[in-house]
C-alpha cells in the first residue's frame, strides 16, 4: 500500500497494491501496522459503517464534535462517488477549505479522514455500495452538518438530479466564524 499525502495535515490517499489475475483480483484493505507505518499515527478503528446509494444521492457534509469526533478510513466496495472533506480544525492553516477525489471499485484507493473534518458525497455510477470505518462511537447529541451548498462544492452532479435527504438540506450554510 502506498499513502499519498495531501496538502492537508493528516489527510492522505491510500492506494493498495491490486493483484489481478484471469481469476478476478486481490488486495489487502486494511492492515493496523501497514497503516500506522504509512501515516505515522496509529488508528483504533471502532466501528464499521455501510451505505448503498443510487445516482445523484448526495450525503453530507458531516461530522461529530467534542469528544465524539471521528476519524474515517472511507472507500466505495461497487461503483463510484466524489468524496468531499471540508477542514473545521480551528487551528489549521486549511481551515475552511475543500479537497475532493473520486472513489471507485477501479481504482480501489480509499481516503483517511482525520477528526476535524467534516465529509460528505455525491453517488456519481447507477448504485454505490460505501464502506467506512470510524474510530469513535457515533453519537447523535454530537452530530453536525454544513449544507451541500456551502463553499461552492461542484458535486458533479446537476442541481435538478440532485437526491438530498430533508435533514441535509436544512443543515447550515458555512461561516467560518461558526464552527470555530
Amino acid at each position: 500500500m502506498i499513502a499519498h499525502k495531501t496538502e492537508f495535515e493528516g489527510l492522505f490517499i491510500l492506494e493498495p497494491k491490486v493483484f489481478k489475475d484471469n481469476r478476478g483480483h486481490f488486495f489487502e484493505s486494511f492492515n493496523q501496522k501497514k497503516l500506522t507505518d504509512l501515516v505515522g499515527r496509529e488508528y483504533q478503528f471502532v466501528q464499521d459503517n455501510q451505505s448503498r446509494s443510487t445516482y445523484g444521492v448526495v450525503r453530507g457534509l458531516h461530522f461529530q464534535t467534542g469528544a465524539y469526533e471521528q476519524a474515517k478510513l472511507v472507500r466505495v466496495l461497487r461503483g463510484e462517488v466524489l468524496d468531499v472533506v471540508v477542514d473545521l480544525r480551528g487551528d489549521s492553516p486549511m481551515y475552511g477549505r475543500t479537497f475532493s477525489i473520486k472513489l471507485s471499485e477501479e481504482n480501489a484507493l480509499q481516503l483517511l479522514i482525520p477528526r476535524g473534518f467534516a465529509h460528505g458525497l455525491a453517488v456519481l455510477s447507477e448504485e454505490v455500495d460505501f464502506f467506512y470505518k470510524c474510530d469513535n462511537f457515533y453519537s447523535p447529541e454530537h452530530e453536525g452538518g454544513l449544507h451541500y451548498s456551502s463553499l461552492g462544492i461542484d458535486w458533479m452532479i446537476p442541481e435538478e438530479k440532485m437526491i438530498v435527504s430533508d435533514k441535509d438540506k436544512v443543515l447550515p450554510i458555512f461561516e467560518s466564524n461558526t464552527i470555530r
